[in-house]
């Protein structure tokens, strides 16, 4: 059996038409059942529904042995087990800092607010700036504004949410997509079975390996 771990909500409704014209497709309406794992028209491949962040661990750990993640979920938990093996082009955005607009610069140490606390240290780290970090998992545009933080580090996607809170982005990390990523044990005991769904993933985006 060949496990496919997916990311819930946006990345997962622009998965499922690249799966279907890969020849996979869930035995019921993943986006109106309350189910988490779906047995497809192939008897040998099944789905799970994840939240993102935990789709590289099911992956990396063997219990899934393909997962779609965002590369931020990745460059966040890094590689180690896995192989990121196809660009999937979708849920496409970008991993920036914010900062109210019209803030003045800050002096000595940054607080920073995000989720993505491994990317933030390493990017500011490499900007030779000293921050504290401020863990949060949701609605970061409130942090500045509440005086929890100087900046954020959160992915934006129109810059509209930013703009309606009196925020600006600033500097980019990263071009985000979602990535296709297999457990390196199972890319190598599974290879007959999985590189054909690989490939057929990788003739329907056009691309060569």
């Amino acid at each position: 059996m060949i496990t496919i771990a997916l990311t819930k909500g946006r990345i997962l409704s622009e998965t499922l038409p690249l799966l279907a014209a890969a020849g996979i497709v869930p035995d019921s309406d993943i986006t109106k059942s309350r189910k988490l794992i779906f047995e497809t028209n192939r008897e040998d491949i099944r789905l799970v529904v994840l939240r993102g962040s935990d789709v590289p661990t099911y992956v990396k750990r063997g219990s899934a042995d393909l997962g779609i993640a965002g590369k931020d979920m990745l460059m966040e938990t890094g590689g180690d087990n896995l192989y990121e093996l196809l660009d999937l082009n979708i849920a496409r955005c970008r991993l920036m800092t914010a900062a109210v607009k019209g803030r003045e610069p800050i002096q000595g140490k940054t607080r920073v607010a995000t989720k993505f606390t491994e990317v933030a240290r390493r990017y500011y780290a490499s900007q030779k700036r000293q921050v504290e970090l401020v863990k949060l998992y949701g609605a970061m545009e409130v942090a500045p504004l509440l005086d929890l933080a100087d900046e954020i580090v959160d992915i934006v996607d129109t810059g509209n949410t930013l703009i309606a809170n009196g925020l600006e982005p600033l500097d980019l990390i990263a071009d985000i997509s979602s990535r296709l990523i297999v457990n390196k044990a199972s890319f190598k005991i599974k290879n007959a079975q999985l590189m054909p769904i690989v490939e057929n993933i990788q003739s329907e985006l056009g691309v060569s390996q």
